[in-house]
């Protein structure tokens, strides 16, 4: 079996679930759909801490996704696939997707770039994010939008820039500084006294 029918193999693994555990779809396509809006609260709440160390992370996690979706991209030159409903039958598809290439997963970009840098930052809760941004890659298989080398594509680029982005940019004074000056114009326009505390 070489790595082309390896991948589909897996898929139909992880997308058949969704035929013999018609139950959980309901919960899979939420998470596959909209989690990224539960991402995107945390990410708020993390700033409003107003906590140094928070406010680095989650610019640590911006950046790391862009630089994670440049490479997705070049990556995505090398090697392009269409979505698994596009090419194969009898695919259990259950969310609406535009046919275009699905190498590397977006999604799994995006939750991975976070995920994997919250763990960075914050060992205790980042497994629980790390647990999500699995969940989301599997979740992509599930409603039959990526196969499984698009979402491992997507997660080790994700996770490697991360972690050259958390091993880099907290050092540079530039990110600092700027962070500093954002906090004097937000202490002007949102004055607090008391900082919350880490989550």
């Amino acid at each position: 079996m070489d790595f082309s029918d390896l991948n589909v193999h897996i898929f139909r693994l992880i997308n058949d679930l969704g035929k013999d555990y018609t139950s959980f779809n309901a919960a899979v396509v939420f998470v596959a759909e909209y989690m990224v809006y539960v991402l995107a609260l945390a990410v708020i709440l993390y700033w409003f801490t107003r906590t140094n160390a928070n406010r680095i992370m989650v610019i640590c996690s911006m950046i790391s996704f862009i630089v994670a979706e440049i490479i997705g991209k070049l990556a995505g030159t090398i090697h392009s696939n269409h979505q698994p409903f596009a090419e194969l039958s009898n695919v259990n598809q259950l969310i609406e997707k535009a046919v275009d290439n699905s190498f590397p997963s977006d999604h799994t970009i995006l939750f991975f770039s976070f995920c994997m840098t919250f763990w960075l930052f914050h060992k205790k809760t980042g497994v629980f994010w790390m647990i999500l941004a699995f969940c989301v890659g599997l979740s992509r298989i599930w409603v039959g939008v990526h196969y499984p080398a698009d979402v491992a594509a997507g997660a080790i680029i994700s996770m490697t820039s991360a972690i050259i982005v958390y091993l880099t940019v907290p050092k540079l004074s530039v990110i600092n500084k700027l962070l500093r000056i954002y906090e004097k114009g937000e202490q002007i326009i949102l004055p607090a006294n008391n900082k919350s505390k880490n989550f």
